[in-house]
């Protein structure tokens, strides 16, 4: 952190002041100026006289493009991420299919995770790991999406490939998680994660505001000039594969952190049984989250679908409900970024986690899109804090000697609860009704939530 007043260190070599500092790391960021200031104002002055951490030039050039490559990465996912599911049906996948669609794509994310632990634990730098695989391979796949109209006429087909590039996608972003995730606890100081995660997802926020709902305008604009069902998604996959490039090399401006001494030791069969029975704070958590993802999966990929074959939504209006979610999530990266280092994640997890299980019974009593945004209002400020306390306690949570493999397995968790989910809300939904999924998801979520108070958070407060 930089200093605000000259202090004698036990070396006997002074320190410089907060200006010739500040003066050094403005040199180093130059000519973009106003990177600084965005770092700058998430750390608040008080944590500054807290502590006596220093962030040298390198590192905050480091911590700028990776706040970087969270901006552009946003850009890239908003463009496609609402509308994929919206691409099926247009060449006529059923509700099964979707969730088919969904269901593939977290199988295959959970398949990658442990594979790409042991490549993270074996690799001298996790960088390049997470550049071909997460910002290479995986980014290709959207190319190829783009091109499935052109290659493709069997509506058939081109639903079976769009689960699989899907699933290609997943696959080789989530190789990527475990390295990227160790790699970022090494990167962002403790003392500053509150404040920077969430300025940086303030900015993924700005991001997802503005570009879902030109998503969503430039489909049925496209759409209409060209007379086609798909043309529109073309564009969109094109774009979200150049920002994603653009995500990419930002974050390969990122000076490597140095792997720490705890997470280079040697790795041996037992390692996470160990852990699960060493921490049992981290043991609650994985647990937790697969009951809250199963339940959380039987409905998500069916908002969408329901807005449009319930409600009568284009793709437009799917993209501007979606980007009031993303607006209320700034304020709520405002608001509980600063809770979280004033009063932790665990509070900010419970309080946002036990408000989210009511969002999805919200979609009972709607009667009309419009009505959808009144309520997306709530979904994104609360989501808002709960991705931001998750994350920060998963930080917290895993051993520094065994993260690869904890983040793996806890991601593993994650994405066999998404597995479920999906084809369960699928059959569901054509055997009952779109309402009866959403039900059921928000009791599953109160249970998700009740078993990580009873788990999570009693062994945390237990270990104060």
């Amino acid at each position: 952190m930089i200093k605000q007043e000259v202090k004698q260190p036990r070396n006997g070599q002074r320190r410089y002041g907060m200006q010739r500092r500040l003066n050094l790391a403005v040199d180093h960021l130059r000519p973009q100026r106003w990177n600084w200031s965005a770092l700058v104002r998430p750390i608040d002055q008080q944590v500054v006289r807290q502590t006596d951490d220093v962030l040298q030039p390198t590192q905050v050039f480091s911590l700028r493009y990776f706040w970087l490559d969270g901006f552009f990465s946003a850009v890239s996912d908003n463009f496609y991420l609402s509308f994929l599911p919206l691409f099926a049906l247009a060449y006529g996948a059923s509700n099964g299919e979707v969730g088919w669609l969904t269901a593939v794509g977290n199988l295959f994310g959970a398949i990658a995770l442990f594979p790409g632990a042991r490549f993270a634990e074996r690799a001298t730098r996790r960088q390049p790991l997470v550049l071909w695989s997460g910002g290479g391979i995986a980014r290709l796949a959207l190319l190829g999406l783009a091109c499935i109209p052109l290659l493709v006429t069997q509506p058939q087909t081109a639903v079976l490939l769009i689960i699989t590039l899907n699933g290609l996608r997943a696959f080789m972003a989530n190789f990527a998680n475990p390295a990227w995730t160790a790699m970022v606890a090494d990167l962002v100081p403790d003392f500053a994660r509150g404040r920077y995660f969430g300025s940086r997802n303030m900015a993924m926020g700005l991001a997802a505001l503005s570009v879902t709902t030109l998503a969503g305008r430039l489909i049925n604009l496209i759409n209409n000039w060209r007379s086609s069902d798909v043309a529109g998604y073309q564009l969109i996959f094109v774009l979200s594969f150049l920002f994603g490039m653009v995500s990419t090399i930002s974050f390969s401006r990122i000076t490597e952190p140095p792997i720490s001494a705890a997470a280079s030791h040697e790795h041996h069969r037992g390692d996470l049984r160990r852990i699960l029975r060493t921490y049992p704070g981290f043991a609650g958590l994985v647990i937790s989250a697969f009951v809250w993802n199963v339940a959380l999966q039987v409905a998500a990929p069916f908002f969408s679908v329901y807005l449009v074959n319930g409600l009568g939504a284009t793709a437009a209006t799917v993209g501007i409900l979606a980007s009031v979610s993303s607006l209320s999530a700034l304020a709520g990266q405002q608001v509980f970024g600063r809770l979280l280092d004033e009063k932790g994640a665990l509070w900010v997890q419970q309080v946002c986690g036990f408000i989210i299980p009511v969002l999805p019974l919200t979609w009972l009593i709607v009667t009309a899109p419009w009505q959808v945004g009144v309520f997306n209002l709530l979904g994104g400020f609360v989501w808002a804090g709960y991705n931001l306390s998750n994350f920060n306690l998963l930080l917290r949570l895993t051993p520094d000697e065994q993260r690869p493999r904890a983040v793996a397995l806890y991601q593993t968790a994650v994405f066999g609860g998404a597995v479920l989910g999906p084809l369960l809300g699928g059959y569901l939904a054509d055997a009952i009704s779109f309402k009866f999924i959403f039900g059921l998801s928000a009791v599953g979520r109160l249970l998700g939530m009740v078993l990580f108070t009873w788990l999570t958070a009693r062994a945390l407060r237990a270990n104060k």
